[in-house]
């Protein structure tokens, strides 16, 4: 092979340099999902590190679910179980740059900025910080996470931040099932009673759900592909509508969870709900760079259960959810 010239040298040279140059322009988060995949997620090592079981559910998905068993919160003569509102979780799926993680926390209001400050300290940015009930007390807030990048980090940061709350460990050990989309995902001593026809609810509603710590939960998809920064993002990962159920006597349920809505979808659904005599509580962001926007309506009512369940099918009626099975 012939000896490049020193003028071919010099314009070789040159042209690296300039590819240097443009790359380190590119915005970290950027480059992250620019890059080729570096990372596949190694459950065992983030079970160690978060302490507790994952869940594998669809979409290639690794679910934590740390449920606020330490609190008691009460809205009214409704004591919260921890998987009806109360269920911090994180979720890693591997993504280009390694994995995308995404969760939630639930936290007391002296909790709240310690917490924050040992998130970013890691590397953890926010994405959401507001309440999804009314009325409770204590009250408690909510904060919804983003990380992209190598799974174990996040994890360890995430584990860091819980250790600053009154986050219990897991009662059992081992894998719990799959979930259902937005719900958490944990793991109970022993089953805990669901005093209501779970299978009617979830007729009335056009789609089944499983009972976890004594409440169904039921989770609706959208059509449409998700994605944030350019990343699929499955519905298991917080982006479908969560319907909970709790019994509180004599065929009565109460009901939360949120909508996941595009912004024409909004004022239809809160009309509907409104309706229904079903309360909508508050009404947000989860994600900063979703691709279509998506907004979330949380809800509340305390009534007859297949009355309610009638009441959130009409609403799901008037959003581009998936069809109902029948």
């Amino acid at each position: 092979m012939e000896a490049l010239s020193v003028e071919s040298r010099s314009l070789r040279r040159a042209a690296i340099a300039g590819l240097t140059i443009v790359c380190s322009a590119v915005p970290l988060r950027s480059q992250a999902v620019a890059s080729a995949p570096t990372d596949t997620l190694d459950r065992r090592t983030l079970e160690s590190v978060m302490g507790r079981p994952g869940a594998v559910l669809a979409g290639g998905v690794l679910r934590f679910g740390m449920p606020r068993a330490d609190l008691d919160v009460r809205i009214g003569e409704v004591r919260i179980r921890p998987n009806f509102a109360l269920g911090s979780w994180l979720a890693f799926k591997v993504a280009p740059g390694g994995a995308v993680a995404m969760g939630d926390l639930v936290l007391l209001e002296s909790e709240l900025g310690p917490v924050l400050a040992r998130l970013q300290s890691g590397g953890i940015e926010q994405s959401a910080i507001h309440h999804h009930l009314v009325g409770e007390s204590p009250h408690v807030l909510y904060v919804h996470l983003h990380a992209h990048g190598e799974a174990r980090p996040i994890a360890e940061a995430v584990r860091a931040a819980l250790a600053l709350t009154g986050t219990p460990a897991p009662a059992t050990t081992g894998s719990p099932a799959g979930a259902p989309a937005n719900t958490p995902v944990t793991a109970t001593a022993a089953p805990v009673p669901f005093a209501l026809d779970s299978a009617a609810i979830g007729s009335t509603i056009g789609f089944h759900g499983t009972v976890n710590g004594g409440v169904l939960q039921i989770g609706v998809p959208r059509s449409e592909t998700i994605r944030e920064m350019g990343v699929e993002i499955p519905p298991t990962m917080g982006l479908a509508t969560a319907i909970n159920f709790q019994p509180t006597g004599d065929g009565k349920a109460a009901i939360t969870g949120d909508f996941v809505l595009l912004g024409s979808e909004v004022n239809p659904v809160i009309r509907v709900l409104q309706s229904q005599g079903i309360a909508v509580t508050s009404l947000h962001n989860h994600l900063l760079d979703d691709e279509p926007r998506l907004f979330f309506m949380h809800f509340w009512a305390n009534d007859d259960a297949l009355k309610l369940a009638r009441g959130l099918r009409a609403a799901l009626d008037v959003t581009n959810s998936h069809r109902p099975v029948r």
